[in-house]
């Protein structure tokens, strides 16, 4: 799904100039799904950068960007590798009243395989290579959907499972019903294989 999107010009990029230095530190995704620029002041200070408006310089990221083996996240730029800081996750998801979910990319995610929440309140979709958390702005919409032992569950429920509670919470979501599983937030890049802070 990913590795199709790459542009033709940037394949051709990367044959002829296959040795370029990567990149580190200078673009981010936020946990709202927008990439931000991070000169080196920003990064000195800990800030997070300059949110890019350009449609177009945001839709050639979006097509071209990609993970390598050792779960780092980067948007190929011509022949060069710019590694990307995740805030929250690889991808960020909106809920669309037609599609169901839509990841910052722009595409559509559609087969949603797992259902997550973590102990810090985020609600995370998982589908094949793709770990995507639900842009904050629409947490209380899908928790109004949720259900305990297939019964409404009330903001109260589920904050009191989330800190352990037994019973099974749920999400019925696109003709399905998926239970919905813990997760620590500090264990999510581990447990789903990205690295949030790229390094060389």
């Amino acid at each position: 799904m990913l590795a199709d999107t790459m542009d033709d010009i940037v394949k051709q990029a990367m044959a002829k100039w296959p040795n370029v230095p990567h990149c580190y530190g200078w673009l981010a995704l936020d946990a709202r799904g927008h990439w931000r620029m991070r000169d080196e002041a920003t990064q000195q200070a800990g800030l997070p950068g300059d949110r890019l408006e350009n449609e177009k310089l945001v839709g050639f990221i979006n097509r071209n960007y990609l993970h390598d083996e050792r779960g780092n996240w980067y948007f190929q730029n011509g022949p060069q590798r710019v590694y990307v800081n995740l805030e929250a996750a690889p991808f960020i998801a909106r809920t669309d009243p037609q599609q169901g979910l839509l990841l910052q990319t722009g595409q559509a995610l559609t087969a949603v395989e797992h259902v997550f929440m973590s102990d810090a309140g985020a609600v995370l979709f998982v589908a094949g290579e793709v770990v995507a958390q639900l842009d904050d702005r629409d947490v209380v919409q899908v928790l109004g959907q949720f259900t305990l032992d297939g019964r409404s569950a009330s903001d109260d429920a589920v904050m009191a499972w989330l800190g352990g509670g037994a019973g099974t919470l749920a999400l019925p979501w696109q003709g399905k019903v998926f239970t919905v599983e813990r997760v620590a937030d500090a264990d999510l890049a581990q447990r789903f294989g990205f690295n949030r802070m790229p390094a060389p």
